[in-house]
């Protein structure tokens, strides 16, 4: 089993946010959960294997290669902060796993600029360790079938003219079939935009793209309040990165309510936004709805929508945005783990943060997205938030 590359074998977003996490929060910690979504039992000795290699991870460092690569194709990393990833290790004692029969318990927990790079690799590893321990594995497809779906989806996407990323870094089904994947996409042309995975990104010399996740609208509402969470993390975005990395993600508290904090400043500053959760065609809808409220031609913005994508879909939605925005579209499972097995549905999240300097009290960060089977956190945390933002009227 190969297992995480390198401190870049992650998505961008993890990168981009500890470097915002660096400048403003760097007393901060925080508290992330596995979750099963799927209910998928786990094999005898899974959390015991899954810890071995944990373990090993704190040998990854960041190339000299590496970092100059970085430091000439994301010119908005600083310098300090690229000097910071260069000595960054991963902390093994940050990871807690436990399990009891097939239920598999992960917690992970520490400065936020340091425990916030966990997540991606560890849900790779967990994935790919899964279909090695099961035997599913010998289940796949033989790779040159892979490779002949992989082609088929490259050739879908350039003749419907969908410009797409790939986002299938965490429940990819092994870094072996990740790595062979990227070449059959790049027969898209000028269609794949790049991929979300940076070490990939920097094997193929491809863009690698992504902004902020939904555990940066988390913290801000666990810091600052449910009704102004939205507003004060874009800011931060904006006052870190200047204009760059300008796709703000919608859903962390529904769309609605970020329609809310997304005046007018926000909605031309940034590029665009992306859909996360939720119906699509809905979602397009409101966004052209709330651009045209504020006297912004839709057609100058962009959306990127992200949510369980497949050629079909993304071809229908594609259909709907036609001469109206600038669409693209992040696909990752679809395109990292179709090989003849079904993907494990499962994250990883924040769920506490301490937030306050010089206190240790651990408050709820919760996640209530368009789609109630992702909502994430302490239930009764949820509730209060969607009485305080007004989702129960």
């Amino acid at each position: 089993m190969d297992g995480p590359q390198g401190i870049l074998d992650t998505d961008l977003y993890k990168l981009t946010m500890q470097q915002a996490v660096c400048q403003y929060y760097p007393r901060a910690k925080a508290r992330y959960s596995f979750i099963n979504r799927g209910g998928t039992p786990f094999p005898r000795g899974f959390g015991k294997e899954l810890f071995r290699y944990v373990k090993t991870m704190k040998k990854l460092r960041l190339g000299a290669d590496e970092k100059a690569w970085l430091a000439g194709k994301c010119r908005y990393f600083h310098p300090v902060y690229l000097d910071l990833l260069e000595s960054y290790r991963f902390d093994p004692d940050e990871v807690s796993i436990a399990q009891e029969g097939g239920e598999l318990s992960i917690t992970v927990e520490g400065y936020w600029y340091t425990s916030i790079l966990w997540e991606v690799p560890l849900m790779a590893l967990i994935s790919e360790l899964y279909f090695e321990m099961t035997g599913e594995k010998e289940n796949a497809y033989p790779e040159e079938k892979v490779h002949e779906l992989n082609r088929e989806k490259a050739l879908f996407f350039a003749e419907n003219g969908i410009r797409f990323v790939d986002f299938g870094t965490r429940r990819r089904f092994s870094y072996r079939n990740h790595r062979m994947l990227i070449p059959d996409l790049m027969q898209a042309g000028e269609y794949l935009l790049g991929t979300s995975n940076v070490h990939l990104a920097h094997v193929y010399d491809l863009t690698p793209i992504g902004t902020q996740a939904h555990e940066w609208f988390q913290f801000h509402s666990a810091k600052y309040g449910f009704r102004v969470a939205n507003q004060i993390a874009l800011e931060r975005w904006l006052e870190v990165y200047k204009g760059d990395l300008g796709i703000a993600l919608t859903d962390t508290f529904g769309t609605e309510n970020f329609f809310f904090a997304f005046d007018t400043y926000f909605a031309k500053v940034f590029d665009g936004i992306r859909q996360d959760s939720g119906d699509p065609f809905a979602f397009l809808e409101s966004a052209i709805a709330h651009y045209e409220k504020l006297g912004i031609d839709p057609a100058s913005r962009s959306i990127v929508f992200s949510d369980s994508l497949d050629l079909e879909l993304a071809k229908s939605i594609h259909e709907a945005c036609a001469g109206r925005v600038k669409d693209s579209y992040g696909i990752g499972t679809f395109l990292t783990n179709d090989v003849g097995v079904k993907p494990l549905n499962m994250v990883i999240k924040m769920v506490e943060c301490q937030p306050f300097k010089d206190s240790d009290r651990w408050v709820d960060a919760v996640k209530i997205s368009d789609a109630e089977g992702k909502y994430t956190g302490n239930l009764e945390t949820i509730q209060l938030a969607r009485h305080t933002l007004f989702m129960d009227d």
